[in-house]
């Protein structure tokens, strides 16, 4: 068959899938993904003999689909920010209401001490860089985020990997924890210039994911990559802006969510306990400590959870309590400002 017929195939197979509405831009999806080639490519080529050997490949790819695994799982590719990220089922898939966070971050910074934006310094900072990242628009993961004011934090030499050379007391320092992909601490740090950045997740494997991104993405010589749960590795330091994108899926909704994330995406990253609760029972008073005076606390949270967020916060003595609602208008993202 040509290769336009096998993508009106690859539309009737996928008909059935969880997602029957995207079966025609999932199927050219895949192929173009199978042959390497580009949407431009594919509609001047469409007449062309598809080889048996490559259509029995991309048959596999529809049936992984038609399954219900999450396309980003099969290409292995994620944009998020602007910016490209390899996926695997190791990370959560960033989502697009995360971009949220990160636009509420760099606002918050602007008001900490006016930070420059990267791409507006890189060539003198990195000549050395190949295909430095130019401005991304300005608006996720399973994510903290904490930005250090002063004194230079203990790092062991192994995770060093440059960070301390470029490190001073006038820089933001950022952390992010349960960096999964990476995709909220790398899409920061091709921001914003003045900040140095640390990642922290619970998962080697996670780990892993996120430094590729940032080797992806540029920004690897800036990030530390740390093995460790929500603040404990950093128990010692005080931080300006704290950031996440924590679990928060209650355990009792599993049944609710749609196959993809049920069956594919990792737990960990998902579900918050019997209630959704768990994580920020844990993080809110660990950050209310961990921040400085003047110090917020940024993270996102789920549908219906505005409620027991908003009394979580209080609480553990955090004021200026403001709510960021997504492009659906539903709260998405809460920021609270230690006194």
């Amino acid at each position: 068959m040509k290769l336009r017929e096998w993508l009106s195939h690859g539309e009737s197979q996928l008909a059935d899938s969880p997602h029957p509405d995207r079966a025609r831009r999932d199927a050219e999806t895949l192929l173009l993904h199978h042959i390497g080639k580009n949407k431009a490519w594919l509609m001047a080529h469409g007449e062309e003999e598809f080889a048996g050997c490559s259509s029995i490949g991309y048959a596999a790819l529809l049936e992984r689909r038609r399954k219900g695994e999450p396309i980003q799982y099969i290409t292995g590719e994620c944009e998020f920010y602007g910016l490209p990220f390899h996926v695997t089922p190791d990370v959560l898939i960033p989502r697009p209401e995360t971009e949220h966070l990160v636009e509420k971050v760099l606002e918050l910074t602007r008001t900490l001490g006016a930070p420059g934006l990267a791409s507006e310094t890189w060539e003198t900072t990195n000549p050395s860089q190949p295909g430095a990242p130019g401005p991304s628009h300005l608006g996720t993961g399973d994510s903290t985020c904490l930005a250090h004011q002063s004194g230079a934090p203990s790092i062991p030499r192994s995770l060093r990997n440059g960070w301390e050379t470029k490190n001073s007391d006038s820089q933001l320092r950022i952390l992010d924890v349960g960096t999964g992909s990476g995709a909220i601490i790398i899409a920061l740090a091709t921001q914003l210039s003045n900040a140095t950045f640390t990642a922290i997740d619970i998962s080697d494997s996670a780990l892993a994911i996120a430094q590729q991104n940032a080797t992806r993405n540029h920004v690897a010589d800036r990030i530390r990559f740390i093995q460790g749960d929500l603040l404990s590795p950093v128990a010692s330091e005080r931080f300006e802006i704290i950031a996440s994108n924590p679990p928060y899926v209650p355990n009792t909704d599993s049944a609710l969510i749609s196959i993809e994330v049920r069956e594919h995406e990792p737990h960990v990253a998902l579900f918050g306990g019997h209630d959704g609760f768990e994580i920020y029972r844990r993080l809110i008073p660990a950050a209310y400590s961990a921040l400085v005076h003047g110090g917020y606390l940024v993270f996102e949270f789920g549908f219906s959870q505005q409620p027991d967020i908003q009394s979580l916060l209080i609480s553990a003595g955090f004021d200026q309590i403001e709510f960021t609602h997504d492009l659906q208008g539903i709260p998405r993202i809460a920021s609270a400002c230690r006194p």
